[in-house]
């Protein structure tokens, strides 16, 4: 009698135990169901008004209109500088580029910062990257490179998708966040066909000067903008392949502006604006936009909320004591369009790049209506690879408009400056007409200024005193990723 009391209750622990373990690989299985698998694409020196989905008449690209078709654009995502290395660290952690210490190009963030990859390592997921890296130290951005190049010179191939798509096949145990980081469209233009686009038909902005040069360049940097829209719609279809395809998040970002004037290297909209295009079958609704002032370092909350953390929570370096500057859009992804922040801003130095200025620092400050840029050293010249003496297409631009004042005073100021720049960027996107002074936004203008000083001293940055430092922010471990190129 004992005997069987004994079986059965052994049973009855058995079937325990057995439900027990049902119930947790249930609870496994739905939790990796409800965290959403992630692909960044991120393209290196587009400017934003440069694809289909924002407006251009010329460049096309395909698989970018088909990606907003499906999901959300956003019309006011904002960069916070317009270079490469400090861009992608700062989208990765959250943090404004001199805070967390990569503001010269090239740089590295403090010891102890961390990024996305480190977070959703922590939350279970698989993370890596393909392509372009341009982040130092290895410590900060732990994550599984697949491959590719930090910079591209146009022969054999740049970025193999199919190790992509190898890496995201080879475990569905976890929840997966890869970036595709491709070098296209940065220069030089070597890849794509400019064949498709006839240099006579374009359309010029009113921001650049029409001449024989800006067409023929603009001519190879849409070709490579099309050849980039082309590793976008290789991504979607390796998502669309997945049994998550409605529930990955993937998301589009154009980088910063292109190596054109008035573009990358400055405060300007054609620089720190940004193409952000946002795809979640299970959450966003297609066809939509949305107007909310954002900016890169929002993406990591955003990113964290989406996969059910608390961004509140969240620290940028391992002692817990640096938070984020980023703030979650994640109700906006849901369709709600909240807005998140009063003003986006921005910074640069020109010391450490290519044919840069000894010291040029710039920074900027906007709401949805008007941007305040602040030259700090607007007595000397701004110098960069556009704008060095004897740059070809620069100085034609010059030469072009010497006999047009109006167009002259414009295509001069990309290399000599005032102190401050008012522009109303709600009315005027390419910022042709400097309103600083204007006796009628004298108070506008003063907001802005004090705004402007009070994000810098919450940031640490001096400015001059913080331009004449950054030098010391060139040493990294990651592997040729000095040799990148601007």
């Amino acid at each position: 009698m004992n005997k069987k009391i004994i079986l059965s209750l052994s049973s009855i622990a058995i079937i325990l135990l057995l439900a027990s373990y049902i119930q947790s690989s249930k609870k496994s299985t739905d939790d990796l169901q409800k965290k959403p698998d992630i692909l960044f694409f991120i393209a290196d020196d587009m400017t934003s008004v440069d694809c289909e989905p924002y407006g251009s008449p010329d460049v096309k690209t395909p698989n970018l209109a088909k990606l907003a078709q499906q999901g959300l654009c956003f019309d006011n995502m904002n960069n916070a500088t317009a270079m490469c290395g400090p861009t992608r660290q700062s989208l990765y952690t959250g943090v404004f580029p001199v805070k967390n210490g990569s503001y010269p190009n090239h740089a590295k963030v403090y010891d102890g910062v961390i990024s996305v990859f480190t977070h959703f390592k922590k939350m279970g997921y698989r993370v890596a990257l393909i392509g372009k890296r341009h982040t130092a130290p290895l410590s900060s951005f732990p994550f599984e490179y697949l491959g590719g190049r930090d910079s591209d010179n146009g022969e054999g191939q740049d970025i193999n998708l199919a190790d992509a798509e190898a890496w995201i096949n080879k475990d569905k145990t976890k929840p997966y966040l890869l970036v595709v980081a491709t070098n296209q469209p940065h220069g030089p233009w070597t890849r794509g066909n400019p064949a498709q686009y006839d240099a006579k038909k374009l359309k010029i902005a009113p921001y650049m000067v029409d001449t024989k040069e800006t067409r023929k360049e603009l001519v190879k940097y849409y070709a490579e903008i099309t050849y980039a829209d082309s590793l976008v719609g290789n991504c979607m279809k390796i998502v669309d392949n997945q049994p998550k395809k409605d529930n990955t998040i993937f998301m589009f970002a154009s980088e910063h502006g292109t190596s054109l004037p008035f573009g990358k290297w400055t405060c300007y909209n054609m620089g720190l604006k940004a193409a952000f295009i946002a795809r979640w079958p299970k959450a966003i609704k297609p066809s939509t936009r949305t107007s909310i002032l954002s900016q890169y370092i929002d993406v990591l909350p955003t990113l964290y909320e989406a996969a059910g953390g608390d961004p509140l929570t969240l620290r940028a370096n391992k002692e817990g004591s640096m938070t984020l500057d980023g703030k979650s859009f994640y109700a906006t992804l849901l369709g709600k369009n909240t807005e998140i922040r009063k003003y986006v801003y921005g910074v640069h130095t020109t010391r450490g790049i290519n044919n840069g200025s000894e010291n040029y620092p710039v920074r900027s400050v906007q709401d949805h209506d008007y941007k305040l840029i602040w030259n700090l050293n607007y007595n000397e010249p701004f110098y960069c690879s556009a704008s060095k003496l004897g740059n070809k297409l620069y100085e034609g631009w010059l030469d072009e408009t010497k006999n047009n004042k109006k167009e002259n005073a414009h295509a001069s100021l990309y290399r000599n400056r005032p102190e401050l720049e008012l522009y109303n960027i709600k009315n005027d996107k390419y910022e042709l007409n400097n309103l600083a002074n204007d006796p009628k936004l004298k108070g506008i203008q003063e907001n802005l200024v004090a705004e402007l000083k009070s994000w810098m001293n919450q940031q640490g940055d001096l400015g001059i005193p913080t331009e004449m430092k950054a030098l010391t922010r060139f040493k990294g471990d990651t592997l040729h990723w000095k040799k990148a190129k601007d």
